[in-house]
């Protein structure tokens, strides 16, 4: 059978957040890159289909990538996305414009100049739309300009529980089109996403398993499923990964017991989570070659220990059947690095409108 998807690739992939989004919208991802051999790995066990590139971006081509997929040399690309890591201009810590890491702004626009698909999605921190930062942006998308290539303005800031997820998660989207597409639209609010108790409530019993404090996979019945849960456990079939449980002093338990919802324990910094809100942004920390910091991690709502990383992906919108890295330090990076997948579902519908609109009016002329 013929695949008529359009045709994507992802230039910064991670664990795979956007892509699954993509995927789930309709897209055909044929390449990943990311140069992070635990992030390759941990995509391309979720994405088995997808060519994956572990390298370093700034020594890749367009032809490299092309030949990795496999692509015929008239074949063309219908999106190219990716969130170029910028700590240097995130509003957690110290902004950095001097990160070196901010010039991979300019290389995903080099590679988008390179590879010519019909449109093109840039997601970044919400700190690139502060003044300092902006203009590195501006410059970075001025080469496409001196181009084929529009963006559509103004450049928003997308909130992802405006779009399904039970998590406050402000991030940029700059959305792209080649001189003669049609026009991509940012996806229009939808309503609070579910509650932190929505998300994981039906996870709660597994800290019986004492077990899960040295193993990874859950095997057996979970509680009752909210409508949010029920989607996310789908294809599951009562094996859960990513469920090894923090193993924590009685002083640390003493400590979370007296937190009180909605506040942060004052040694540890970390916040407890409100079950009947949504959650504060779930943090990455720090890559190995920033000094491996570990993030703030959430306080359960009910329980005194820190979420697993499943009770992290829940809150993220990952279905229970995507997998990451076994090692909670890695699969905890992996939760919060990723686009979650429902808002990066809303913005890759947008674009796939705009791409069929522009299919059809061009077989009506």
């Amino acid at each position: 059978m013929l695949d008529d998807r359009p045709l994507a690739i992802d230039l910064f992939c991670g664990a795979g957040g956007l892509s699954l989004g993509f995927v789930q919208a309709g897209f055909n991802i044929i390449a990943a890159i990311d140069s992070d051999p635990l992030n390759a790995a941990t995509y391309g066990q979720n994405f088995p289909s997808t060519t994956v590139i572990c390298d370093d971006i700034f020594r890749l081509t367009a032809r490299d990538i092309r030949e990795a997929a496999q692509l015929d040399e008239g074949q063309h690309i219908d999106v190219v996305f990716g969130g170029p890591p910028c700590q240097g201009f995130s509003t957690i810590g110290k902004r950095d414009i001097a990160d070196p890491r901010n010039r991979l702004l300019a290389e995903f626009c080099r590679l988008v100049q390179e590879l010519s698909p019909r449109l093109f999605v840039m997601e970044n921190v919400a700190g690139l739309m502060y003044r300092e930062s902006r203009c590195i942006l501006e410059q970075s998308l001025g080469r496409l300009e001196e181009g084929s290539y529009k963006w559509v303005t103004p450049v928003r800031i997308l909130d992802a529980q405006d779009y399904g997820v039970p998590q406050r998660r402000r991030r940029v989207f700059v959305l792209g089109f080649k001189k003669g597409e049609q026009q991509p639209l940012y996806p229009a609010p939808r309503r609070t996403g579910p509650t932190v108790w929505e998300a994981i409530s039906d996870l709660s019993h597994i800290a019986r398993r004492r077990n899960l404090l040295a193993a990874d996979v859950f095997v057996g019945s979970l509680g009752s499923p909210s409508a949010y849960a029920k989607k996310l456990r789908a294809r599951s079939k009562g094996r859960v990964s990513g469920c090894r449980l923090c193993c924590h002093d009685s002083t640390v338990v003493d400590r979370f017991r007296k937190t009180a919802p909605g506040e942060t324990e004052a040694v540890s910094r970390f916040a407890r989570l409100d079950k009947r809100k949504v959650a504060p942004t779930i943090r990455a920390g720090t890559p190995r070659s920033h000094g491996s910091f570990t993030a703030a991690r959430p306080i359960h709502p009910t329980q005194p220990r820190c979420i697993t990383v499943r009770e992290a992906a829940r809150l993220q919108s990952f279905p229970d059947w995507f997998t990451f890295h076994p090692t909670q330090w890695h699969g905890f990076q992996q939760v919060g690095n990723a686009v979650p997948p429902y808002l990066a579902h809303a913005v890759a519908r947008g674009v796939l409108r705009a791409l069929r609109t522009h299919t059809k009016r061009e077989g009506e002329a």
